[in-house]
């Protein structure tokens, strides 16, 4: 099945048209995003693969709208990102899109919970509903016995959890995730993929997960292969 096919059969939520990413100018130009055009449907996983500095994690910015191309159309859940205004960017970036990042992200003082609040507490979300949710978070992630621990006091597998379950606090359409075992054993990392692909099967979202570890690529549903830039057939 097609990109383009399986997108709609599932229902698109992210459109990518052409886009180009350029940073620096003349001879210094480096290329990043070379003309890649795909759809991403919900309730699909995509593994994004390629070589360091294939351009995953430009790719990734772009749709998650922490970028803007130089050129093509960038559309997710019906926003032209290209187009869209900083503020209607900040709201995308909090409630439609969630992000978990290689590096975990988390904030050394506050404990897993406090963690997981924290884009509730952006949002405004009243303190009993946001307990609630938060514990129920963990609980998904499997960290319900460790609410109350820092970072520090977590392995590297139970970081990358509480990353996840922060991601998903303001229940995103699409979730983007760069690289999220990349400082992971393989037994490990192969759990968090697992567990991404539960979470999107359970909830309907879409997920774009970076990754060059061809074991975790067979757990997406599909996979797009970058080199240089470019989107390879």
């Amino acid at each position: 099945m097609s990109a383009q096919s399986s997108a709609t059969a599932t229902g698109e939520l992210v459109r990518v048209e052409g886009v180009s990413r350029i940073f620096g100018r003349g001879g210094r130009a480096v290329h990043a995003v070379r003309d890649v055009s795909f759809t991403a449907g919900r309730g699909e996983l995509i593994a994004v693969r390629g070589r360091s500095g294939a351009g995953k994690t430009t790719l990734l910015n772009l749709v998650g709208g922490l970028d803007r191309p130089d050129s093509g159309r960038v559309r997710v859940a019906g926003h032209d990102l290209g187009s869209a205004g900083e503020r209607e960017l900040l709201a995308l970036r909090r409630g439609t899109v969630g992000f978990v990042f290689q590096t975990f992200g988390l904030i050394p003082i506050l404990s897993a919970a406090e963690n997981v609040g924290v884009p509730l507490r952006l949002a405004k979300v009243p303190a009993a509903e946001r307990e609630e949710r938060v514990a129920v978070l963990l609980e998904l992630v499997g960290l319900g016995g460790h609410a109350a621990q820092r970072p520090y006091e977590l392995s590297g597998g139970q970081q990358q959890r509480v990353a996840l379950a922060r991601a998903l606090a303001n229940e995103p359409d699409l979730l983007i995730a760069d690289e999220p075992t990349g400082q992971l054993d393989s037994e490990t990392g192969r759990s968090i993929m697992d567990l991404i692909r539960a979470v999107v099967r359970a909830r309907g979202m879409t997920a774009l997960v970076a990754t060059h570890d061809a074991a975790l690529i067979e757990v997406a549903d599909r996979a797009l292969t970058l080199r240089d830039g470019r989107l390879l057939p």
